[in-house]
């Protein structure tokens, strides 16, 4: 994927990853790049900051109608969407006590979302035997976000679906990769982190926080490299082999750092 005169998508896209990736996409030549947040200000200030080349859209991404609006609204506009980023994602800071609205909330947002955003987008890209997908998924969907059960349980079911997604239709020219970064400076780790929440904490006491733009950065040559798993964190292809060679080992491993950061 070379986003010169590309039309590209980002839910999400108001802040954080989502943000970094519309400014990135547009600094790579894209010819349109629809920054859509369900916070439809701070989307428009997104793409004011990019430039004439950027347009903002209100979107809540559990609203299948809404995801089909959008893109219905964009292939109008511009005549295709060449790449597709479903990258609005939520987290709960909880366990098996988190209720069930923020479980079905986790779901929509970080499965659901993508699934509805694929059914509007693919019988476009399949008519024309070309797209690409780019699901963000996070580290926690080949690893595990300790202390956020939802947010581990449904980005392990995003990254599923990216997959199944790219088995079924790479050979009819759809591309698809699953952007899996660890630790990233973005207000859903700052607020984790000032809530006191676990899993925010193991995620800064794991390793580097990227910057969003080094999370941009490290897309940009995913998708070049047409590479299914983006990994922002080199370390996590690493871990993911640990964590499968020896199971039991990773898990202690982890629950030593859950006991050090709780003591």
């Amino acid at each position: 994927m070379n986003l010169t005169d590309r039309i590209a998508v980002v839910t999400g896209g108001a802040g954080g990853i989502g943000a970094a990736l519309s400014r990135r996409f547009a600094a790579e030549g894209a010819a349109a790049v629809v920054v859509a947040d369900l916070d439809a200000e701070a989307a428009h200030a997104v793409a004011e900051g990019i430039g004439p080349v950027a347009h903002a859209a209100a979107l809540d991404v559990t609203d299948e109608a809404q995801v089909r609006a959008l893109v219905d609204d964009t292939e109008r506009r511009f005549g295709r969407i060449d790449l597709f980023c479903a990258n609005a994602g939520v987290t709960t800071g909880g366990g098996v006590e988190v209720d069930d609205a923020a479980w079905d909330r986790a779901w929509r947002v970080n499965v659901l979302a993508h699934v509805y955003s694929a059914r509007a987008v693919l019988p476009g890209m399949l008519a024309r035997g070309g797209g690409h997908l780019l699901h963000t998924c996070s580290a926690a969907g080949v690893l595990t976000a300790v202390g956020d059960a939802a947010y581990t349980a449904t980005k392990h079911a995003s990254v599923g679906f990216a997959e199944w997604l790219a088995i079924t239709y790479r050979d009819r020219g759809i591309r698809v990769s699953a952007l899996c970064p660890q630790g990233v400076d973005t207000p859903m780790l700052a607020d984790g982190i000032a809530e006191g929440h676990l899993g925010a904490r193991v995620i800064a006491a794991s390793g580097a926080v990227l910057t969003p733009d080094q999370v941009a950065e490290a897309t940009i040559a995913g998708l070049a490299e047409e590479r299914f798993l983006i990994l922002p964190h080199p370390e996590v292809a690493d871990y993911a082999r640990r964590r499968a060679e020896d199971p039991d080992g990773w898990q202690a491993g982890l629950r030593k750092l859950v006991r050090r950061l709780t003591a």
